[in-house]
């Protein structure tokens, strides 16, 4: 197999990878394979030059993404969806054992959910923060 189908493999599983975990660092380090993909199909026996390639756009895109995603929030008419969920109610689909991670459903959707209690299968929650991917809820009968 040729190199550009190595890294064309690499940028696939990067993909796979930043799909489960929605943190864009992945999908950068993606991005950078396909460039070196690019370059290996260029230049196939520059593997020097397809890994400098390919790290200097996943170091880009790394750098700048911290401020281009800052002034998207900025911008006006953007709201931030994750915020409406605090305070609001959720139902336990998988059981939650204290510090580790269950899933919550609130309204139509399901979210990776910490707390610290142990909560069981169907208790009612009240959603108190959210990062970007994992909500922390606590029972629902303790805030009435």
């Amino acid at each position: 197999m040729d190199a550009w189908g190595l890294w064309l493999i690499a940028a696939g599983v990067l993909l796979v990878l930043e799909m489960v975990t929605l943190t864009f660092y992945l999908l950068w380090l993606c991005v950078g394979a396909v460039v070196a993909a690019g370059v290996a199909w260029v230049a196939p026996e520059a593997f020097l030059a397809q890994v400098i390639a390919g790290c200097l756009v996943a170091l880009v895109l790394t750098i700048f993404t911290k401020p281009l995603s800052r002034k998207f929030r900025a911008a006006k008419g953007y709201e931030d969806s994750g915020i409406e969920l605090i305070g609001r109610e959720g139902i336990v689909v998988e059981p939650i054992e204290q510090g580790q991670y269950g899933i919550v459903k609130v309204g139509g959707d399901t979210w990776s959910a910490t707390s610290t209690q142990n909560l069981g299968r169907d208790e009612r929650v009240r959603v108190l923060r959210r990062s970007s991917t994992i909500i922390e809820v606590e029972r629902w009968e303790e805030f009435i």
